[in-house]
């Protein structure tokens, strides 16, 4: 699939370049600079200078409104005049020296950047600069391309992939002046093999890029680091290339396990949740987690609903259930707008994540609807940290209110739950515009609207999603109808109507899909919240009971095997983590927690866990033959510990003074692992 930067008046500037060309020295270029405007085109100036100059000195050309001027980055004094609103202006040209370098100055008044620059020379475009922030200093050479340069900027090689074999994606992009007709895509893994995939068939322009998918798929055999090298050669038959500096895109890759699948483990198991992150880390009313995509790092990402006049933070968990387990909360400076009592939180493959709001008007000032996800970068050098005055955020789409839940799909595709127009729709953010900007434009939004799904109507319980993406089916949380849905995202198409829920920003596609595959999963529910998958089980949170429902989604409608009884009477978000165990939030106790199964890998019919007498008067005895060192815990039915100690040998006798009631003890080996749990009751 290709894609052009910017090019409406550059391929006019392109057509028309010999014409120009002959306005200038044969020792100079003639410079065209282009310059793209965001919602606010009031807010922005910029000055063409010699390179190293400050601004005011030497000033070749001014742009946009005076009134911001050099020093009123960041003033946010909102002055009338400039250029206009989400438009595209041509300055220039000027004939300057070939070889010679300078700069544009940009100064940003609100802070949030949004100004797009191209520069071109003799017609054929050599640079693109984004505004961000206050603004800054971008600075070209006066330099024709070359005839030929073919880069790769950007592949699916993540960070973390699973070992097998999946097929190699990647971008290339037409640098040169000649138009690319043909070429060779190569990759090779640890200098391995060279594998060559031949693309004809295409006409890339100078400064557009084109989507590759390799015809023979990358092989990762075994766990374990690998350098794999992606380049283009061979450009329209026998060219070569004639600038080497970006040939070549080399990415180390951690290939390792997936989710394992032991759902089984916990149908009948009696079993209590472990606490691993509470108030003193930061947790406060919890909705939703999920891990980093690298999983062999156990980073666990929780979303805390906040205020909507504060906005939602984020506590992230290092090493998550482990002895060297650390944590730290961030809150972005605009969290109030980008991030405004959050339901959902879901990471994709590329190390982004997205966020869905639970208000009606992100803006918080009585007016219309305007709020949906927000796109985040999980570089902690990035995340919540400043960028000039927009906060953070990666991007942002304005067209769901009241959003329930979030599901990744792939890169930067996200899924809502949309509790204001009771519809699921997906959210292609394609090219983030950059920490803190505001250009939505290439955006791609596809309201999936032939049934209804509800929301809570109190605005408490969330309805998450989930997409299964080996087979394609996004599950679905319908809390208001009590149910769990599946579609086919392969399937539908666009009505070719206008949705009826209006679109206030200028982006590249907003259309209605209808004639989806839909299928009822489960119904008759409680209060559903949560929801997760890994092969053909499935597992869901319902929030007042605390019950953790499990079921196999082999067939549908789905066979319930089991419940979990978590002790806790709000559970929201839940997830099988990387290492299969289920991962939870609750609500009102603030509260992080992890079920381990019981009895995994051993052969049931020679377990022993015993607890006797049984009833007793406190004086009770534990024995098993399931670990020999390890701790042992007893709590109510609450889940307040009123007992510990460690178990050594194959019994421990105990006497606990306490009152009369049902209560569990649960045995754990020396690595903290819960082997099992039992109940027991005193009189």
């Amino acid at each position: 699939m290709k894609s052009t930067l910017r090019n409406l008046s550059i391929v006019f500037l392109v057509l028309t370049s010999h014409y120009s060309i002959s306005q200038c020295d044969i020792s100079e270029g003639e410079v065209t600079i282009v310059v793209h405007t965001d919602d606010y085109g009031n807010e922005g100036y910029w000055q063409l200078l010699p390179s190293g100059n400050d601004c005011g000195v030497g000033t070749i050309f001014e742009g946009g409104n005076d009134l911001v001027g050099c020093d009123g980055a960041g003033d946010q004094d909102n002055p009338p005049g400039g250029y206009p609103d989400n438009d595209e202006i041509i300055e220039g040209d000027w004939c300057l020296p070939i070889g010679n370098s300078y700069d544009i100055i940009y100064t940003d008044d609100w802070g949030d950047g949004g100004f797009a620059f191209d520069v071109l020379v003799n017609g054929y475009q050599i640079a693109s600069f984004d505004g961000i922030g206050l603004g800054g200093t971008y600075t070209f050479v006066v330099e024709e391309p070359p005839l030929y340069d073919l880069s790769v900027f950007g592949s699916n090689l993540y960070s973390y992939v699973e070992t097998g074999t999946y097929d190699l994606e990647a971008r290339v992009f037409n640098g040169g002046t000649e138009t690319i007709t043909s070429f060779d895509l190569n990759y090779s893994v640890d200098g391995g093999a060279i594998q060559t995939h031949t693309v004809t068939g295409i006409s890339m322009l100078n400064f557009e890029s084109e989507h590759v998918d390799h015809s023979i798929p990358i092989d990762i055999p075994t766990d374990g680091i690998y350098s794999v090298r992606v380049w283009a050669d061979n450009i329209n038959i026998d060219n070569e290339d004639l600038f080497h500096d970006n040939d070549t895109l080399t990415k180390e890759i951690e290939a390792g396990p997936g989710i394992p699948n032991l759902i089984d483990g916990f149908v009948d198991a009696l079993l209590w949740p472990t606490l691993i992150a509470g108030s003193s880390d930061d947790i406060d009313r919890p909705t939703d987690l999920d891990f980093h995509p690298v999983l062999s790092n156990m980073e666990l990402w929780v979303v805390n609903k906040g205020t909507e006049a504060t906005g939602s933070n984020t506590t992230t968990i290092y090493n998550a259930g482990s002895d060297d387990q650390t944590s730290i909360n961030k809150e972005d400076g605009n969290a109030w707008h980008f991030m405004s009592l959050t339901t959902g939180l879901a990471f994709s493959e590329n190390g982004n994540f997205a966020t869905s709001p639970g208000v009606y008007d992100a803006n918080h000032d009585g007016g219309g609807a305007f709020t949906g996800p927000a796109l985040w970068s999980s570089d902690m050098s990035i995340y919540a940290e400043p960028s000039g005055g927009n906060g953070s955020h990666l991007d942002m789409l304005h067209q769901s209110p009241y959003c329930q839940g979030i599901a990744a799909e792939k890169d930067n595709v996200f899924w809502v739950f949309d509790g204001n127009t009771d519809d699921i729709v997906r959210y292609d953010f394609a090219e983030d515009h950059g920490p803190g900007n505001a250009d939505h434009s290439d955006a791609i939004v596809r309201r999936y609207s032939d049934d209804e799904v509800k929301k809570d109507v109190d605005d408490q319980i969330v309805s998450h999603l989930v997409l299964d993406e080996e087979k394609k089916w996004l599950y679905v949380v319908d809390h208001g109808n009590q149910r769990v849905i599946r579609i086919d995202i392969t399937t539908g198409s666009d009505e070719g109507g206008t949705p009826d829920y209006p679109n206030p920003e200028p982006i590249e596609e907003y259309s209605e899909y209808t004639g989806y595959t839909q299928e009822l999963v489960v119904s008759d529910l409680d209060k559903p919240a949560g929801i997760d998958v890994v092969e053909d089980r499935m597992i869901i949170s319902e929030y007042e009971s605390g019950e953790i429902i499990i079921y196999d989604i082999s067939s549908v409608p789905a066979t319930e095997l089991g419940r979990l009884n978590t002790g806790l009477n709000s559970v929201q978000g839940v997830k099988i983590g990387p290492d299969g165990n289920i991962w939870f939030v609750d609500y009102d106790s603030d509260g992080v927690y992890r079920m381990d199964p019981a009895f995994v890998g051993i052969n049931s019919n020679e377990l022993t866990f015993n607890v006797y007498p049984n009833p007793s008067n406190g004086n009770i005895t534990v024995s098993t033959n399931l670990i020999s060192n390890g701790d042992m815990e007893i709590r109510n039915t609450v889940g307040e510990l009123i007992y510990s100690t460690t178990f050594n040998g194959t019994s421990k006798t105990i006497d606990i003074d306490t009152a009369a009631g049902l209560y569990f003890v649960s045995v754990y080996d020396e690595d903290s692992t819960l082997i099992g749990t039992q109940k027991f009751i005193i009189e």
